[in-house]
């Protein structure tokens, strides 16, 4: 289905935009195929959150989580199946794990200070398909990243809800894991890829 959507898409827009450069099909081409995956994949775990009563409380995690995946980035999966098995597992267990369970403070404290240095370290995490070049781009992204990082774990402290507290560290916690140096290692992808450009 993916290919077919890309394929019909890619064909309309050679025929309205014959002047496109073979580098800037390729851009939209990949920009495609992450909508359709990024769509199919949200479609079924929301069909599977609502089915296990804690659509509302995805909806909720996913939002914060790309509060802070939006500056700090991370590693994307090299093919869709993976990425929804992975999405579902990860999205609908921590999702399900924070409406059920009660984190002592110091357990918090310790996971927050852990999380916001590694933030700190490793944010922002580009791809080999999307490195971000800029140095001063790269800079306000990690300090951006870092913030947000910081002000999660003040709230998972020290906001009564419990939901909403553990949303906050599971996804800084997420993060962590999406942005190390060893998780990219374990799926065979390319670390510090703006590295491989001249400034």
């Amino acid at each position: 289905m993916k290919e077919l959507f890309v394929g019909k898409s890619m064909s309309l827009i050679k025929k309205q935009y014959p002047e496109y450069s073979d580098e800037k099909l390729a851009e939209i081409r990949y920009g495609l195929a992450s909508i359709y995956i990024t769509v199919s994949k949200t479609i079924i775990i929301c069909l599977i959150a609502f089915f296990l009563g804690i659509l509302k409380e995805l909806i909720i995690f996913t939002i914060c989580h790309s509060l802070l995946r939006m500056t700090s980035f991370g590693l994307h999966a090299t093919k869709s199946w993976i990425c929804l098995v992975s999405s579902a597992l990860i999205f609908l267990g921590l999702t399900f794990l924070s409406t059920v369970i009660t984190l002592p403070l110091f357990i918090k404290i310790i996971v927050g200070l852990i999380g916001i240095l590694l933030i700190l370290k490793n944010s922002p995490a580009d791809t080999a398909k999307k490195p971000i070049i800029n140095p001063k781009r790269r800079l306000v992204y990690k300090i951006l990243s870092t913030i947000t990082a910081t002000i999660f774990v003040i709230l998972s402290i020290f906001i009564t809800n419990n939901f909403l507290a553990n949303c906050f560290l599971f996804t800084l916690v997420i993060q962590c894991f999406f942005t190390s140096k060893t998780i990219y290692k374990i799926f065979g992808l390319s670390y510090d890829n703006y590295k491989s450009y001249r400034q």
